[in-house]
């Protein structure tokens, strides 16, 4: 794999940080993770620069003005997400391939950014029911963000047809396998810009 990009991205409990998080210790795998930004404020066990860079809104927009995102996102009112580009120049600069754990606008974005170089992911959780069940176990959110979670992961689901591969999440083992699977293919074709 060369220079090449990783894409998961999944309706909020849909478990595509944990699939991320099994890339990234499969050494052959060759991957580092892209650490978003963003404008929300951190949980309690979130550490910046490691989690997400957290920045103010204000400082967010300053970064969009002056276009340091490859992509980025108001997902709610003064809440952005986006991608530095120098993460994926630092990510590149190490020789290893970028793995992005993003929602679902920003993952369709980064596949149109990097097009055949990278290979993207909708991780499908096995019902919005299952969802709930799983973000309510986080016991991290208010009733009113949950909903508002709920109601987003409906509409999200509408763009699994946009990924290059739709994996259901309803075996976290199976589901692991079927990502590192396809990026194992992905490694052998020598698409690169």
């Amino acid at each position: 794999m060369n220079n090449k990009v990783i894409i998961l991205s999944a309706p909020s409990g849909s478990g595509k940080s944990t699939i991320a998080a099994e890339i990234l210790i499969d050494e052959n795998l060759n991957c580092s993770f892209s650490v978003s930004a963003t404008s929300r404020l951190p949980r309690e066990h979130e550490k910046d620069g490691v989690h997400y860079y957290f920045l103010s809104p204000e400082a967010f927009r300053q970064y969009i003005d002056n276009k340091k995102f490859v992509e980025w996102e108001e997902v709610y009112e003064d809440q952005f997400y986006g991608t530095l580009q120098s993460e994926v120049e630092r990510i590149w600069a190490m020789g290893k391939n970028i793995v992005f754990d993003v929602d679902v606008k920003g993952g369709i974005r980064l596949k149109k950014r990097f097009g055949e170089q990278a290979l993207s992911f909708f991780i499908m959780p096995p019902s919005v029911e299952e969802l709930e069940r799983r973000l309510r176990a986080r016991n991290t959110e208010s009733e009113e963000s949950l909903q508002k979670r709920i109601r987003r992961a409906e509409e999200e689901l509408s763009y699994a047809s946009q990924f290059d591969v739709v994996v259901v999440n309803d075996d976290l083992g199976k589901a692991i396998f079927e990502v590192k699977k396809q990026i194992i293919d992905f490694s052998r074709t020598d698409k690169t810009l």
